[in-house]
């Protein structure tokens, strides 16, 4: 009886360790759910580091003889549940189970030496690049992009390389960095994360962005110099040159409980987005900032986050039609340009004009522009011109941060606006991409990659840095690299000769993706495949910047889009290469939207004459109005005098 009790019990708490209810993620920390209260609440917490064994080390203090950089996991984890913030949209791209939803903006690996330019995304988008089908793991993935990363996804990723573990134990994992967001202390200092990513101080990126914390070394130059360096018992190095990561703090900012005061705001700061969310739009003009307007949203007084909002998931509202069809959060719909403007028809309640928008009229615009245009293709971005122009953003050219090149035609060269049809949204389960139809025309940034791969069939498969860089990199290095940042040029003998050294050192045809062709060798010579898909160049949609209803498309007349020479659908859209020759090849914009250009031809050309239809058709009317009226009066004569006889 005693061991039928003993296992009946056993097997109860494996039912209770197994309940939902008891499931970690499931706990409820002090502040995962709010009270009610709209208050400041005030964050004066105290600091864990992350020990050795990735485990909560104990509370930092100002005395302690050897000083650690404090661990957000540990320190913000004590009041939130920081496993399920990790699932939040800004952190979960390696998560091949997330719905990867609307392709958005990719990494930019770059490499002038190379001819390189290449987007890359751990999430399914099509058109984009694995960073691991190039050679670059998640370790190096993270160096290389770490700057414009709020921590989690790729630098939270165990490697299975030997030397890679190593280099981990060292430098640490680049945890959530909350504070990249959340602090609102005006000495915060984003450009030194940046600074400290790239010196693989993962582990202490976090802290060096306060004020109150001071970081020095590189645990990059101790790793790269061959030390055998633990900074959990640190001890001196051979080389006496190389200073190892460590932390200083201000004993002034703890009190008696070894506390510390950080200014956490609940809604981010609009600053705090731009740093990693900045563009700046290159055209025949200066581009400097004060010379473009903000968005209409922005100089309203609404902040970022009044339309992209999340809960404790972290799964922020990304604001596009659909959205909710993908989402769980409970605003995806209502956070779209028709949800916030118009709201919801099928709700019982008024809720459209959220947050003090207009609801817009739309007088005299036929229904199908609704059914064919995003809201953004007219109120959206710059406006559409002869030729695409250059642009630059955060992410792929470091804006904000201390080692950027300003160079107007450095790479990578993104182009924009261009309007395309949108390629729907992406759903994915356990790796699988279904992709639905019905997208609308939308502007979008687009760039072209270009890279070398080897060719089997119909397949193009990318060749790794560190082979390309040993062959390719020999030819191209010949010349002088633009101090520009631009590209190199290339001829076709350099591609011939780049071919053939490729051929000795990898498997398979080698080929050059570039401008939207596959250069490639067919009977011994270099030719040229046009149209193939890896070729294609990536757009992604633009949503800001906002301009007001009297700035949009179509406000003086039907012309602004449907002239037999308007940008919207005949513009040029560059095709970027560095390859001879190439350097000013376009395609029409209309190529991008799916509509048969003759037809949009003949349609425009109907506007040239449609002023004079319109008099001829109002002429038309006055006269058969008069007709009308002429015979209605004799009809009534007629009456009046059949009355007068019958009388």
């Amino acid at each position: 009886m005693l061991r039928k009790g003993l296992i009946a019990a056993f097997c109860l708490l494996l039912v209770l360790l197994a309940s939902p209810a008891l499931a970690q993620d499931d706990w409820k920390l002090l502040g995962d759910e709010s009270d009610g209260s709209r208050a400041h609440f005030l964050h004066r917490i105290r600091l864990f580091y992350e020990n050795e064994d990735d485990d909560r080390g104990a509370r930092i203090s100002p005395d302690d003889e050897i000083l650690f950089p404090f661990s957000t996991r540990w320190t913000c984890g004590e009041c939130h549940s920081y496993s399920v913030i990790s699932k939040g949209w800004h952190f979960n791209a390696v998560d091949p189970n997330v719905v990867p939803s609307r392709p958005g903006q990719p990494w930019v690996y770059v490499d002038a030496s190379v001819g390189m330019q290449v987007p890359l995304s751990y999430r399914l988008w099509p058109g984009t690049f694995k960073p691991e089908e190039f050679g670059l793991t998640a370790r190096e993935f993270t160096r290389l992009f770490g700057r414009h990363m709020p921590g989690g996804g790729t630098g939270e990723l165990k490697s299975r390389e030997l030397d890679e573990i190593m280099r981990e134990f060292v430098s640490g994992r680049l945890e959530i960095n909350c504070l990249s967001c959340h602090d609102a202390e005006p000495a915060h200092d984003q450009v030194e994360y940046a600074v400290q990513t790239a010196k693989e101080n993962f582990r202490w990126a976090a802290a060096a962005t306060c004020s109150f914390a001071t970081v020095k070394g590189s645990a990059k130059e101790v790793l790269d110099a061959g030390e055998n360096y633990d900074p959990f018992m640190p001890g001196p190095l051979r080389d006496q040159k190389l200073v190892p990561p460590t932390v200083t703090y201000r004993e002034e900012v703890f009190n008696q409980s070894d506390q510390v005061f950080f200014d956490i705001v609940r809604e981010v700061p609009n600053h705090r987005c731009y740093f990693c969310h900045s563009n700046m739009d290159i055209d025949r003009k200066d581009a400097e900032k004060w010379l473009s307007d903000e968005d209409v949203h922005l100089a309203a007084g609404l902040k970022c986050v009044d339309c992209h909002r999340n809960g404790v998931d972290h799964n922020i509202t990304r604001g596009y039609e659909r959205e909710d069809s993908v989402s769980r959060n409970a605003l995806a719909a209502s956070s779209s340009c028709e949800g916030c403007h118009l709201g919801d028809k099928y709700s019982s309640l008024p809720v459209e004009g959220r947050l003090g928008a207009p609801v817009p009229e739309h007088r005299g615009i036929p229904p199908v522009h609704f059914d064919k245009l995003s809201c953004t293709a007219c109120h959206s971005g710059p406006w559409p011109v002869d030729r695409t122009i250059l642009t630059k953003t955060s992410r792929a050219h470091r804006l904000g941060t201390t080692v950027i090149n300003k160079s107007h035609e450095v790479l990578p060269h993104i182009v924009s606006p261009v309007f395309a049809k949108q390629g729907g949204i992406g759903a994915a389960y356990a790796g699988l991409l279904v992709v639905m139809e019905g997208g609308k025309i939308a502007p979008h940034k687009l760039i072209w990659p270009a890279f070398w791969g080897t060719m089997e069939g119909e397949k193009v498969t990318p060749i790794g840095l560190d082979v390309v860089r040993q062959t390719v990199g020999k030819i191209i290095m010949r010349g002088k690299l633009s101090t520009t940042g631009d590209w190199p040029r290339l001829n076709w003998n350099d591609i011939d000769e780049a071919l053939k050294l490729l051929a000795e050192a990898v498997e398979g045809e080698p080929v050059y993706v570039s401008g939207g062709k596959v250069y490639h060798f067919d009977e011994g010579k270099l030719a040229v495949v046009f149209e193939h898909d890896a070729a294609k160049p990536y757009l992604w949609p633009i949503a800001h910047n906002v301009r007001p209803a009297t700035q949009a498309l179509g406000v003086r007349r039907c012309e602004d889009c449907h002239a037999t020479d308007a940008p919207f659908f005949f513009g040029e859209v560059a095709i970027d290469s560095p390859v001879d020759g190439e350097q000013d090849s376009t395609k029409k914009m209309i190529e991008f939207q799916g509509i048969d250009a003759s037809y949009a031809r003949v349609f425009a050309f109907s506007f040239v004459f449609r002023p004079w239809m319109k008099i001829i058709c109002l002429g038309s009317c006055a006269v058969l109005a008069v007709v009308l009226l002429l015979y209605g009066l004799k009809a009534l004569a007629c009456v009046a005098k059949v009355l007068a006889e019958e009388d």
